[in-house]
């Protein structure tokens, strides 16, 4: 799902009202690096977040983009996508959910999924093993519509 500008508002109109409602602060460092984040239909590394910064800020040191990137984390608004070193926006941050995505191998589009009952059936499947699990999270590659029919 391509990003337009009056989604991209409301996701960070969004994110702002959530810190609100839960007594953190959205200062302006964190919302520019979830802006930044929210304006890519791709995964983006930290390292390029600080790039994008010191081209519209001046020079940033990057535990200032590791701290932002910590809060946004904590409040749900992002996810890390670990295999890619990169992050994306979450399109549920209402609430808690564990990452499941999409990840496009022609343009590297991703999507935020999530399927109900997903966790418990992994936590239960483990357990028939004897495992625990204490996390997770799921990356499906593959190809999106607009790669598969051309577009």
């Amino acid at each position: 799902m391509k990003k337009t500008p009056r989604r991209q508002k409301s996701f960070l109109q969004h994110a702002e009202q959530l810190c609100k409602q839960r007594g953190v602060r959205l200062t302006q460092q964190r919302r520019r690096v979830l802006e930044i984040i929210n304006n890519h239909n791709q995964p983006i590394g930290a390292y390029d977040i600080l790039q994008q910064l010191d081209a519209s800020e001046g020079a940033i040191a990057p535990p200032t983009v590791y701290r932002a990137l910590d809060f946004l984390l904590q409040q749900g608004l992002i996810h890390r996508l670990q295999t890619l070193h990169a992050f994306v926006g979450c399109e549920h941050p209402d609430h808690h959910h564990t990452g499941q995505f999409l990840i496009c191998t022609e343009c590297g589009e991703i999507r935020d999924l999530e399927v109900p009952g997903l966790g418990e059936i992994l936590q239960q499947v483990s357990q028939d093993v004897g495992y625990e699990i204490a996390s997770y999270r799921l990356d499906l590659y593959g190809i999106c519509s607009g790669c598969r029919d051309g577009g």
